[in-house]
């Protein structure tokens, strides 16, 4: 008898720990939970309109924009690099002072949401050690990049300046070739200024070097970018491509790019943009959602412009566009929904694809995450900050570490930063 129960003893024993065991085994999306609210998650490109950075309307306020606090706080996202963006217009004095008025106007408008509208809820932060500092401290935080150096004109003085209003990247092109730099546009006509970097380019390469400001070449030529990696000093960033192996669009990076991206110590940003990832599965789903935008617009009396026509609008057309983006999106992708034959979007699974090709062609030290929100990003499972998990969930569904992963979501990214910022105390 005393067997039979030292029997039904080890058989509950066994039991019990099997129950214990089960409920202590986490679920896949727990898992990526975990992982998603314990490492720091960094997205390097959102654009901003300056409307959106009033005392009335601002980022403590869950507006149409697909990045603000609201929707930060619900996706985990955790650090938001907020862009001074201005676009190509003339070489000339007249051009350059009204972009540089643009610029101006835009990182006037970051300070105010970091130390008048929202103190409390999200700092700037300068260095890596900010960026761990704030969240610790349990805020949000903005980083400023410049896309495109046109607004300095030709005084490479205003580098420094940037600097000093907390801009920690900045890229020398935008679409079209600016007096630094030429434009991956070019690759349309071939028509190039001046065959990657002007000599005024090159002196900007040592400037940002020295006040240690990262060199963007997310928009630059092939060209411009290799004669960037052999002058610089330092890591360079791409803060949103993807790779052209997958999807062949002139911002993304071919495989030389890319290798000369590990050479020189730097990292790629993968960029949730549509018609940066599948070409097939945007072109189909864009042709059909042109038209439901259109009607969408429409209706509300505004005006819907394709991203081809984008070259050719004012500074005042893009920022109205992009004003009404978000609200003009959000109804139009409702209406798609209810559609049984709408072609299928590109999605996060498309996304991390890329992120996967970088990651076994370059290694996992130089891949990171971008999603140009605000600025025609987005994609199905990461179409606004809110959304930013659904991320981090493919990434473990694909057998990624929370290393890899908190190497992906900003560790790389800070340790260019890191990197870049060392090397401008040596030259100092």
């Amino acid at each position: 008898m005393k067997y039979f129960y030292l029997f039904l003893s080890i058989t509950l024993l066994i039991s019990c720990g099997k129950k214990k065991q089960e409920k202590t085994e986490e679920t896949l999306e727990e898992k990526a939970q975990r992982i998603h609210d314990s490492v720091i998650t960094i997205d390097t490109h959102d654009d901003i309109n300056v409307q959106n950075f009033t005392d009335s309307i601002n980022y403590t306020q869950n507006l149409d924009t697909q990045v603000n606090i609201p929707k930060m706080k619900e996706g985990g996202l955790d650090v938001a690099w907020l862009v001074v963006y201005t676009g190509q217009d003339t070489l000339t004095t007249e051009g350059y002072a009204k972009a540089s008025e643009n610029a101006i106007s835009k990182f006037e408008a970051i300070h105010k949401l970091c130390e008048e509208i929202a103190p409390d809820e999200i700092e700037l932060a300068l260095t890596s050690d900010d960026v761990r500092r704030i969240v610790a401290a349990g805020k949000k935080v903005a980083m400023i990049g410049v896309e495109n150096a046109y607004p300095i004109g030709e005084d490479l003085s205003k580098i420094e300046e940037y600097q000093k209003r907390g801009a920690r990247y900045m890229s020398l092109a935008h679409n079209g070739h600016s007096q630094l730099s030429d434009s991956n546009t070019g690759e349309q006509d071939s028509v190039w200024l001046h065959n990657g970097l002007s000599d005024l380019g090159k002196e900007a390469v040592a400037e940002m070097n020295r006040v240690g400001m990262m060199i963007d070449v997310s928009h630059p030529s092939k060209e411009a970018m290799k004669q960037m990696i052999e002058l610089t000093k330092a890591p360079i960033i791409a803060s949103h491509s993807s790779a052209r192996a997958l999807c062949g669009h002139s911002r993304n990076l071919d495989d030389e790019q890319l290798m000369l991206m590990k050479e020189n110590g730097g990292v790629v940003q993968t960029v949730a943009f549509s018609s940066y990832l599948n070409t097939e599965k945007h072109e189909a789903r864009s042709a059909y959602m042109a038209e439901v935008y259109k009607k969408v617009a429409d209706s509300l009396g505004l005006v819907w412009y394709d991203r081809s026509q984008f070259g050719s609008l004012t500074d005042e057309q893009r920022e109205e566009f992009f004003a009404n983006y978000g609200k003009i999106r959000n109804i139009a992708e409702e209406l798609a929904g209810t559609d049984p034959n709408v072609p299928p979007a590109v999605n996060v699974s498309d996304f991390v694809d890329h992120i996967d090709y970088m990651v076994k062609l370059i290694g996992i030290d130089h891949v990171g995450i971008s999603s140009d929100f605000d600025g025609g990003g987005g994609i199905e499972g990461w179409s606004d900050a809110s959304e930013t998990f659904n991320v981090t969930l493919e990434l473990v569904k694909r057998g990624y570490t929370e290393e890899e992963i908190a190497k992906l979501w900003g560790e790389n990214l800070l340790r260019v930063l890191d990197e870049v910022q060392a090397v401008a105390k040596t030259m100092n």
